[in-house]
């Protein structure tokens, strides 16, 4: 074995640097690396564009309207985050990007997230342009009938909640039931001072 000596003029930087790294409470992502941009329609109508919020923290999940358990909570979960964020959380923009559009039209994701926060922006687009956001995310999607159900059918899909920092990086996979303190911890760390 080979022992890896560092001149004693290093070892201050070393410990400053390991000091300095943030302690991420949720998935970190290392290293970061650049957020695939994307143009999607928001639940106004208007097209929006991954790189438009650039300097603030950006929350991508990806989930349906018709959901019965998991985007319910986790959109609920998001906006006790931006609320705990207090005057920072206006540098956070969280967006569901939609797994169901044949039912999400905008005007249904526009009325859902609102009834979570009124910030929170729905996004949806052509089948073609949301699968291939959900491959460059890699987000699992596979709907499948429910007999007998009104629905008709379900989306199974990743329960990940993606946090993209004010640079453009993706820095954290969140994921479902993760603590609201914890979540909160981490996006402080992320925020512009």
């Amino acid at each position: 074995m080979r022992r890896v000596i560092l001149p004693s003029c290093l070892l201050p930087l070393v410990l400053l640097c390991l000091a300095a790294a943030p302690a991420f409470r949720t998935g970190a992502l290392e290293p970061p690396s650049p957020a695939m941009d994307f143009t999607l329609q928001s639940d106004t109508g208007k097209p929006v564009h991954l790189h438009d919020w650039k300097g603030n923290v950006v929350l991508l999940y990806f989930g349906y309207t018709s959901c019965p358990d998991v985007c319910p909570t986790t959109l609920a979960d998001l906006a006790e985050v931006k609320k705990q964020l207090g005057p920072a959380g206006q540098r956070v923009r969280v967006a569901l990007v939609t797994v169901d559009p044949e039912r999400d039209t905008t005007e249904r994701l526009h009325v859902y997230v609102q009834a979570f926060d009124p910030t929170f922006i729905g996004l949806t687009g052509t089948k073609a342009t949301l699968a291939a956001v959900w491959k460059a995310y890699g987000v699992y999607v596979q709907s499948h009938r429910v007999p007998g159900s009104k629905l008709g059918y379900l989306v199974d899909h990743s329960a990940t909640t993606f946090a993209i920092d004010p640079e453009g990086r993706l820095r954290l996979a969140i994921p479902y039931q993760t603590p609201v303190t914890d979540i909160r911890h981490d996006l402080q760390l992320l925020l512009p001072r």
